[in-house]
């Protein structure tokens, strides 16, 4: 039991890659580790845990395996299957936030592998692209918009309008490469495969935890109510909790921690005062160039000590969730969840194309909104 707890931290190269940066970067930045600990955004962490337990329910309760094999009898090939998938990823993640979407739509693709021949790596890795599209249209989507609107004295609904423009054009244009990157290919149901049972009362349990896990939230009680949904699930089902990749939160926790470190780069520090002598074109490419190395969260939190919640910053910053794995933390999340090695270099074949087609897009926006 122990054995099974510690060997997905003994096998996790890209955690042991972190440490190795962190213990570097503690040699040219401010040793100061007892900062460290308030580095790490403790909300998203509680808030990744509990839904890492809530998901890992419904999941060994059978009930994607039953939902699954409803959507394989309702769509007949793997086009429109995807498309699906990718618009119930980009819907979700704009009122759930994207995290809470992937944790929803992969989970359900991976059981999807069970019933029949579909590229699972592939279309992981779409959802995590569409999240990333989606989660930009509201102030809700995701956590540097959540910082954005508090700082832009905008509505809600003045912000999504802000937004609505970029989110629909790289919805619209990722559901088009969808279109050509899934073929009009039969889905073959693999009937040879007994019924699956399932467990209608785990199912229940994680929805009603999933409730008082909510709002806990809400009411900025995440730690009881994390704690709660571990007591539920300890009296439950325990194997819930046997059965989590936990080396994903030290993961987040590392990042947080290597995130910070390079902020106190003496170097960075000394360009960023020259913040606000950079042209427009200047600031939206640092936005998004930003995002790419230290996560669109970190870049937006630095950012808006220099620079105000406008429009550009919140184009570059989204826009920076594409490209490079860390520009997102949802890629990150995605990916983990597919299980695969070789979909972290098939990730950058879509998202770095979707990264230079989002900044032309966007910066062209920006130039239309402003002329208008």
């Amino acid at each position: 039991m122990l054995l099974n707890l510690v060997r997905p931290f003994a096998r996790d190269r890209f955690l042991h890659l972190l440490l190795l940066v962190g213990l570097a970067l503690s040699f040219v930045a401010p040793f100061q580790p007892k900062r460290w600990v308030h580095a790490i955004d403790w909300h998203t962490i509680i808030t990744l845990a509990g839904l890492m337990m809530l998901t890992k329910g419904v999941e060994l309760s059978g009930y994607f395996d039953v939902l699954g094999r409803r959507m394989v009898k309702r769509f007949d090939n793997e086009r429109t299957l995807a498309m699906f998938l990718v618009s119930a990823a980009a819907l979700l993640s704009t009122f759930l936030t994207n995290d809470v979407a992937l944790f929803i739509i992969v989970p359900l693709t991976i059981t999807l592998k069970k019933l029949c021949a579909i590229p699972i790596s592939r279309l992981i890795i779409f959802e995590a692209l569409a999240v990333n599209a989606g989660s930009l249209l509201t102030p809700i989507g995701n956590p540097q918009n959540i910082l954005l609107w508090g700082r832009s004295g905008l509505s809600f609904g003045e912000f999504t309008w802000q937004m609505a423009p970029l989110a629909l054009a790289l919805t619209a244009s990722l559901l088009v490469l969808c279109w050509f990157c899934f073929p009009n290919k039969k889905l073959i149901y693999q009937t040879h495969d007994k019924r699956h049972e399932w467990q209608p009362r785990l199912v229940l349990s994680c929805v009603a935890l999933y409730v008082v896990f909510i709002v806990s939230l809400e009411l900025k009680q995440e730690v009881w109510g994390l704690a709660l949904v571990a007591v539920g699930f300890l009296l439950l089902a325990h194997r819930v909790l046997l059965s989590i990749d936990w080396s994903l939160l030290l993961v987040f926790m590392v990042m947080f921690i290597d995130v910070y470190l390079i902020t106190q780069l003496p170097v960075l520090q000394h360009a960023l005062a020259g913040i606000n002598q950079l042209s427009n074109g200047g600031l939206f490419a640092l936005g998004i160039g930003l995002s790419q190395f230290i996560s669109n969260v970190p870049s937006t939190i630095l950012l808006l000590n220099y620079i105000p919640a406008s429009a550009l910053l919140a184009f570059a910053v989204n826009i920076g969730g594409f490209g490079l794995l860390p520009g997102s933390l949802a890629n990150l999340i995605a990916l983990r969840m597919a299980n695969d090695r070789r979909i972290w270099i098939r990730f950058h074949y879509y998202s770095l194309p979707m990264l230079l087609w989002a900044a032309v897009v966007g910066y062209g926006l920006l130039v239309l909104l402003k002329q208008l």
